[in-house]
């Protein structure tokens, strides 16, 4: 069994509207786990996926280019 992680909304209807598509063959039979925040507040820590890879495709494309920088000048402004 392959695991994915997404989060979703559940409307007024209950039923789950993901927020990004999941890249399986359809139709499929899966298993759903849902998890809910109790206090009903978004997890300001829960960055999406795709976030999360533009930032990284980002990344890579500025070391492809030459636009690095010193670990030392990166420490000092993490400490400002």
């Amino acid at each position: 069994m392959q695991a994915f992680e997404v989060m979703g909304t559940i409307d007024e209807k209950g039923q789950l509207i993901l927020d990004s598509h999941l890249n399986i063959p359809a139709p499929s039979r899966v298993k759903v786990i849902v998890l809910v925040n109790n206090d009903n507040e978004y997890d300001l820590d829960d960055t999406p996926v795709g976030e999360i890879k533009a930032s990284l495709k980002r990344a890579l494309q500025e070391v492809k280019a030459g636009q690095t920088r010193p670990i030392s000048e990166l420490w000092n402004r993490i400490d400002d």
